[in-house]
């Protein structure tokens, strides 16, 4: 079904570490959205002219609040944290396949997020019903999201600079850890994400990873986002994937990163 722009409205915004902002709305969208999902945001300046992709990090259905943790990066995602309470926003969503939680089920998994690939955890955490191991990485000492991670299962923590946890990133919390698991789902930058691609090959277990660094417009028009992937396309015929469109999750040994 196409998917339609709609307006939504600011319940509330604030920056919780530096550059990373908590934003809320109110929009029916909560009452759909799956873990792994993501929105796109549309700037009000009208020189922007794509919308900017942005991860789904909760979703309160009864409350009708679907949030979004972002990092400021540009021209697009500045104006978004200028956004106030009550402030209307132009949003088209919920778009992506999101994580397949079904498969899962009485696993015990890791779920591994890095730098702005941490919020999409969030949901996953809350709705995944299996043993969860939650791994997250950080630059330094400012842990977004770590507590509200921890309502969900054990939270292990690297940081680049060793201020908390584990010296490294997160393959070296698993390693210093000891942690095993027979499943992982992952979002962050991409050479975590081929970290995580060859950890899981090696110990054989299934990883599902989403690309979402890639994505530009979120809509499939810009073309930005193709990952080649193991199989042929059966309507294009050729090993190319639009993350924003056929992903932005895949199962790792199927996309070549």
């Amino acid at each position: 079904m196409q998917k339609k722009k709609i307006t939504v409205v600011v319940h509330s915004q604030k920056e919780i570490a530096p550059g990373i902002f908590d934003m809320r709305l109110a929009t029916d969208l909560a009452g759909s959205a799956k873990p792994g999902q993501f929105v796109c945001l549309y700037p009000k300046d009208k020189s922007t002219l794509l919308p900017r992709p942005i991860s789904i990090c909760e979703a309160d259905a009864g409350q009708g609040l679907l949030r979004l943790v972002y990092r400021v990066a540009g021209k697009g995602t500045a104006e978004f944290s200028s956004y106030k309470e009550g402030e209307e926003a132009a949003v088209l969503g919920n778009l992506g396949n999101g994580f397949p939680l079904e498969a899962a089920e009485g696993k015990k998994v890791f779920l591994m997020g890095g730098g702005i690939g941490i919020p999409p955890m969030l949901e996953l955490a809350k709705r995944l019903q299996a043993e969860k191991q939650i791994i997250v990485g950080y630059r330094d000492d400012h842990t977004f999201l770590k507590e509200d991670l921890e309502k969900y299962g054990s939270v292990y923590v690297a940081t680049e600079d060793g201020s908390v946890g584990s010296r490294g990133n997160v393959m070296d919390a698993i390693r210093e850890n000891a942690l095993k698991a027979d499943m992982i789902f992952a979002c962050g930058p991409m050479p975590m994400l081929r970290a995580i691609k060859k950890y899981a090959a090696e110990a054989g277990i299934p990883a599902y990873i989403s690309l979402e660094e890639h994505m530009a417009c979120g809509v499939g028009a810009c073309l930005g986002c193709v990952v080649k992937t193991k199989e042929i396309d059966a309507h294009s015929h050729v090993d190319n994937a639009r993350i924003c469109t056929d992903g932005p999750v895949f199962e790792a040994g199927e996309v070549e990163i």
